[in-house]
């Protein structure tokens, strides 16, 4: 008998070879005998955030309806923050949404008007709500109440912003996350 493992040399049994695959999300080598559920993609990571940042004396109903706006002021101006369409598996076709999440905060009025002037200094694409638009009642009402403000004057509620994650990050300073 030579030295190999092959068909016959272990009483007719075959020694079962084992085939390192890449490593796993642990950063172990797992072999072809040991691997019990399949190999799942790497997460998913943003070099970009969209923030919305919300006045904390706010009503629900008009937390909800600023966020809502702010953020579709977004996906109009900036196409790459949204993903594929959706479809279920009947094959219903559903609108494709923000690629990424969306991280919500709350903030007295003048961290959200800090926020907004570190925004407007970062040159980071914007969205703004401000308290005149909870008695309009459509799109051209909504943009006569915020031209009629200067920038300095603006009652702001909310306020959405889209870029570099630290960017983001320092616009948002000071405020904490949504409860």
């Amino acid at each position: 008998m030579r030295g190999d493992f092959g068909v016959g040399a272990l009483g007719g049994e075959a020694m079962q070879k084992t085939y390192k695959t890449p490593a796993g999300a642990a950063g172990h080598a797992r072999t072809m005998d040991t691997i019990t559920e399949p190999l799942r993609p790497e997460p998913i990571r943003f070099d970009t955030k969209i923030a919305v940042l919300l006045r904390a004396d706010l009503e629900p109903w008009q937390r909800l309806n600023a966020t809502s706006f702010l953020v579709s002021g977004l996906g109009t101006r900036l196409p790459e923050v949204i993903g594929e369409p959706y479809e279920d598996a009947d094959g219903v076709p559903y609108l494709p949404m923000f690629r990424q999440p969306v991280m919500v905060f709350e903030a007295t009025k003048e961290t959200l008007t800090t926020a907004h002037a570190r925004a407007l200094s970062r040159a980071l694409p914007r969205a703004l709500f401000t308290s005149d638009l909870f008695s309009t009642g459509n799109d051209r009402d909504n943009r006569a109440a915020v031209r009629a403000v200067p920038t300095a004057e603006l009652d702001l509620v909310g306020l959405a912003v889209h870029g570099p994650k630290n960017a983001v990050d320092k616009v948002v300073k000071g405020a904490r996350m949504h409860p």
